[in-house]
């Protein structure tokens, strides 16, 4: 397949980028590239160049995938190509559509002029990948657009609007409404030769910081050291612009390759460069052909008006879809739909929605208490009560009234999906949809897969988490599934080191320090003790052991009224979200360790990151070899997206080959060892790591 179409029109060289979805510029695509550029320059009927695209988009950048070898430094690399580009005799102009990310930024900075769809947004989003742009963009960005509006780009990754990049002269010039941008692209670049407009290389340029406070680059550091904390590439982006401020071109992007160069060797660039793919590979599911039909969904049902369940709804009114919610209870209804309007007016207010966008969204949500008024949806999720009882009678309804064809999904968070699927006459239109609260903003949806559902279910709820902007992982049926199953025994040693003598305070710190967004003792006064308290009798007979030290601290704050921050207390004295520390927590673990047999130590922090991200680990090489997950990185995504694990070390299971399987199995063993009975029963090796280990092989290779 030809990926760069050449075209003559008049005196006018029109390149076309042709490799659909993203013209990537892998090695054959940049060749493809240069090649075509050299027959351009060799027409002496040529007075100009434009660089376009045949696709939806200009170019979304370099080709990753090439990271793992030597392609993408194989000539001509992504510099060596924009260095070429921006060096021609002839003038060059860029037709911007779509997005310009990346390198397919740094190919349009390269150019003489650029000329964008209004619509275009142009984004450096590199850092997200944990390395720095390689191909000049840190260089020749500022010098385009200001070192203020570069910096923001280069080290948040986040894109901008043309119109934005327009005002700062970084693009010279947008397409009408009614024009088509090919057609004012080559119009342009007629009219600058007419008016003999002079080449423009970033060389010939300096970074303008006469306004810039002498202690900007200061400021910057401080105030976005917050936010990326434990990554290393935020720092690199902002030396780089810092050294397009002082360097001439050429040794500033000398200077960008060798911080790109420590970037790719840093954990940090693997982790986050293992999620970007994971995240892909998620949505390819084995045994499942990728053109599998998809059913439509044109209007989607809610039961349960309560705080999931009006999540769940917005999710799917924000995508334009009709959404009913149905709860038999109505002033629980009213209420539930009040909620839903007040969240899209705060919404509002902080300027996220105009009011013409309320006013379109809260058309699409209607409501009722009659489930006759859910016969024609295309789809019905339940979010009622996590009972097994209370959701096999909502499905038995659900078989009753909904139409032939319709996809019954449960937003169960640990019961067996096979067995509400069993009360139903088609099991195989059953599927699990666990979003994570609040339902409206969390990125994850775990999709599970029951036995009999059909292949064409799976693939439609998948395409569907998309479009409502969800990261979509398919999980197996077991307790808990992939995310809730593996905080159960990260819980369960958190409860048991503050019998041990660790206080939630330390427990709490060591672990945000690791990299989580929280602490389990924080998280569970977010999520209220009651809650895990009730799901452990719920499940007692299934999931939990009857063993008097599991979760002792749980329930004993739970018989004593301390739900955590819904009740003021819990783990921490609460005065509305402000919490400190209460020593009668750990009277209270003082207490149940010497009822228990229990001795009390210092503990290091080293040992409580250890013992609860290696359980953690542990049980994700347990769930891979049950086959609940289909690779690794699905569990890294559900950490990832779900659970606050840190993106700059790529979920545990990438934690855990990042640092040595060898060395995980070596830890288990010894607290299995130093702790006595507990340790044996609980820091069993899972068989898969002990395999993974003797093959001299990682959770990566187990696919």
């Amino acid at each position: 397949m030809t990926q760069v179409t050449y075209e003559l029109r008049n005196n006018i060289a029109v390149l076309q980028l042709s490799s659909p979805p993203v013209n990537s510029l892998g090695l054959s695509m940049r060749q493809a590239i240069m090649s075509n550029f050299q027959k351009a320059l060799a027409d002496e009927n040529v007075d100009a160049i434009v660089l376009a695209s045949s696709g939806s988009i200009f170019c979304g950048g370099a080709d990753i995938s090439e990271f793992d070898g030597d392609l993408a430094f194989a000539s001509p690399n992504l510099s060596e190509l924009c260095d070429f580009v921006e060096g021609t005799n002839k003038l060059v102009i860029a037709a911007i559509n779509g997005m310009a990310l990346g390198g397919g930024c740094e190919l349009t900075l390269a150019c003489d002029y650029r000329i964008a769809d209004k619509k275009a947004k142009i984004g450096l989003p590199e850092v997200q990948l944990g390395i720095l742009p390689g191909a000049g963009g840190t260089q020749r960005m500022p010098r385009l657009a200001g070192a203020p509006l570069a910096l923001e780009m280069i080290s948040s990754g986040k894109p901008v609007a043309a119109q934005k990049l327009l005002e700062a002269k970084a693009i010279d010039r947008l397409a009408l409404e009614d024009e088509a941008l090919l057609e004012a692209a080559v119009n342009y670049a007629e009219e600058l030769v007419a008016d003999d407009a002079p080449l423009r290389n970033c060389a010939d340029m300096a970074v303008d910081i006469s306004d810039l406070p002498e202690d900007y680059f200061f400021e910057f550091r401080r105030k976005t050291s917050a936010r990326t904390q434990g990554f290393y590439a935020p720092e690199q982006c902002i030396q780089a612009v810092e050294a397009a401020c002082a360097l001439p071109l050429a040794e500033g992007i000398a200077f960008e390759a060798n911080l790109f160069r420590d970037c790719m060797e840093t954990p940090q660039a693997r982790a986050q460069q293992h999620l970007f793919f994971s995240e892909r590979a998620a949505t390819k599911i084995p045994g499942i052909q990728s053109k599998t039909l998809i059913r439509p969904i044109n209007r989607v049902a809610v039961i349960g008006s309560g705080t999931m369940g009006g999540g769940i709804a917005m999710n799917f009114i924000n995508a334009g879809i009709e959404t009913v919610v149905l709860d038999l209870n109505a002033e629980a209804l009213e209420r539930g739909i009040a909620t839903i309007r007040r969240n899209y007016e705060i919404s509002a207010k902080k300027g996220r929605f105009t009011q013409a966008q309320v006013d379109s969204c809260l058309s699409l949500l209607k409501s009722t208490t009659e489930y006759s008024d859910i016969s024609d949806v295309d789809l019905v999720i339940e979010a009622v009560f996590e009972r097994m009882d209370i959701k096999q009678q909502v499905f038995k309804t659900l078989d009753e009234v909904c139409k032939p064809g319709a996809i019954l999904a449960t937003n169960t968070s640990t019961l067996d999906v096979n067995e509400i699927a069993a009360v139903t006459s088609r099991p195989e239109a059953v599927v699990g949809t666990h979003f994570f609260s609040p339902a409206n903003v969390m990125r994850l949806l775990e999709i599970v897969r029951a036995e009999k559902t059909a292949d064409d279910v799976l693939m439609t709820t998948i395409k569907l988490a998309q479009k409502i902007k969800k990261v979509p992982v398919v999980s197996g049926v077991c307790w808990g599934f992939i995310g809730n199953r593996m905080i159960e025994p990260y819980g369960r040693e958190t409860a048991r080191l503050i019998l041990e003598g660790a206080s939630p305070a330390q427990i709490d710190q060591a672990l945000t320090d690791f990299g989580l967004a929280m602490g389990f003792p924080s998280m569970a006064d977010l999520a209220g003790i009651d809650v895990s308290y009730l799901i452990r009798q719920e499940n007692a007979e299934a999931c939990y052991p009857r063993d008097p030290h599991y979760a002792a601290i749980l329930d004993k704050l739970y018989e004593l009224g301390r739900y955590g921050q819904k009740s003021g207390r819990g783990f921490y004295i609460y005065e509305g979200r402000d919490k400190r520390e209460d020593p009668e927590v750990m009277t209270l673990a003082a207490d149940l360790a010497n009822e228990l047999g229990i001795k009390q130590r210092a503990i290091t922090d080293q040992e409580i990151v250890e013992r609860t991200m290696y359980v953690l680990i542990n049980e994700g090489a347990q769930i891979l070899d049950e086959g609940i997950a289909y690779r690794s990185g699905d569990i890294d995504i559900v950490y990832c997206n779900g659970y606050g694990f840190p993106i700059f070390k790529g979920g545990p299971m990438q934690f855990a080959d990042e640092i040595g399987l060898d060395k995980i199995l070596a830890a288990l063993n010894g607290y299995r060892q130093s702790l006595g009975d507990y340790g044996e029963e609980w820091f069993k090796p899972a068989p898969l790591l002990e395999r993974l280990v003797e093959q001299n092989k990682s959770f990566k290779d187990y696919q």
